[in-house]
C-alpha cells in the first residue's frame, strides 16, 4: 500500500500507460481519478479497477471516471474541485495525456503543430494550475510530468511532439524550483518506446529496429512506467525533485 488514501488524478488513463498505473495505483490503496477524453476507455478502465479491488476487500483503492479533455482549462478546473469534493484534497498529479499528429517540418500543417501543443504542453500547464492551489494549501503534494525520450534526443517526424516534450521537461524543473519550498514535488519520466495502443501503429521494421538499439532487446511495458510513477508518488521519494528519470531500457539514440 505504497500510496495508501492517496488522492490522485491520472489524465490519459483509458488506455496503455495511464490505464496500467491507474490499476497499479488503485492495487497500493490509492483513490483514482480516471481523467481522459475517451469516455469509453474511461470506464473500461474503472471496471477493470472495481473488478480487481472486489478481490481485496481491504484495499482503501477507490476509482471513477472524469470526462477531461486537458486542453480545456474549465474542464481542468471543474475535475480539480470534483476530485476535492468526492475526497477532500489532491494528493497526485500524473500528466500522462498526450496526442502525436506527425509530419516532417517541411510538410506539417499548423493545426499539426496547434494541437500537440495545446494537448502535450498546455494541457499539463493547466493540470497542474488546476490542482496546484490544494496541494500548497495542504503543504504536500506531488505532480509527475510523462515526458519521452524524444524530448531528450528528438525525432524525425516529430517536431510537434519532440518540442512539447522537451517543453514539459523544462516545466518540471522550474516548477521544481518554485514548488518544491512549498512541499510539492515536480518530476518527470521519459519513457522510451513502450508497446501501447499507440506504439502498436508504428511499422514493425520499425520496432524491431527499436529493439536492436536497445540492450535489454525488448520494447517497454506500460507497467514499466507505471512502477516508476508509483515510486515516484510514494513517501520513498521525497527527496526526488526536478529529476527526470528516463524509462528506455538503455536505449541507444
Amino acid at each position: 500500500m505504497r500510496v495508501k488514501n492517496k488522492v490522485v488524478i491520472i489524465t490519459g488513463a483509458g488506455s496503455g500507460i495511464g490505464r496500467e498505473t491507474a490499476i497499479l495505483f488503485a492495487k497500493h490503496g490509492a483513490r483514482v481519478v480516471i481523467a481522459d477524453v475517451d469516455e469509453k476507455g474511461g470506464n473500461e478502465t474503472v471496471d477493470q479497477i472495481k473488478k480487481i479491488l472486489s478481490e481485496y476487500p481491504d484495499c482503501t483503492g477507490d476509482a471513477y471516471f472524469a470526462k477531461l479533455d486537458i486542453s480545456n482549462r474549465e474542464q481542468t478546473v471543474q475535475v480539480a474541485q470534483e476530485a476535492v469534493a468526492k475526497y477532500g484534497e489532491i494528493d497526485v498529479l500524473i500528466n500522462n495525456a498526450g496526442i502525436v499528429k506527425d509530419a516532417l517540418v517541411t510538410k506539417m500543417t499548423e493545426d499539426q503543430w496547434d494541437k500537440v501543443i495545446d494537448v502535450d504542453l498546455k494541457g499539463p500547464f493547466n493540470t497542474i494550475q488546476a490542482v496546484v492551489d490544494d496541494m500548497i494549501k495542504h503543504g504536500i503534494g506531488e505532480i509527475i510530468n510523462v515526458s519521452s525520450i524524444v524530448g531528450l534526443y528528438g525525432n524525425i517526424g516529430q517536431a510537434n511532439y519532440a518540442s512539447a516534450k522537451a517543453g514539459l521537461i523544462g516545466l518540471t524543473k522550474t516548477l521544481a524550483k518554485e514548488l518544491g519550498k512549498k512541499g510539492v514535488r515536480v518530476n518527470a519520466v521519459a519513457p522510451g518506446f513502450i508497446y501501447t495502443p499507440m506504439t502498436a501503429k508504428v511499422p514493425e521494421k520499425i520496432l524491431e529496429m527499436m529493439k536492436e538499439k536497445t540492450p535489454l532487446k525488448r520494447l517497454g511495458t506500460p507497467a514499466d512506467v507505471a512502477y516508476t510513477l508509483l515510486f515516484l508518488a510514494s513517501d520513498e521519494a521525497n527527496f526526488i525533485n526536478g529529476a527526470v528519470i528516463s524509462v528506455d531500457g538503455g536505449l541507444l539514440i
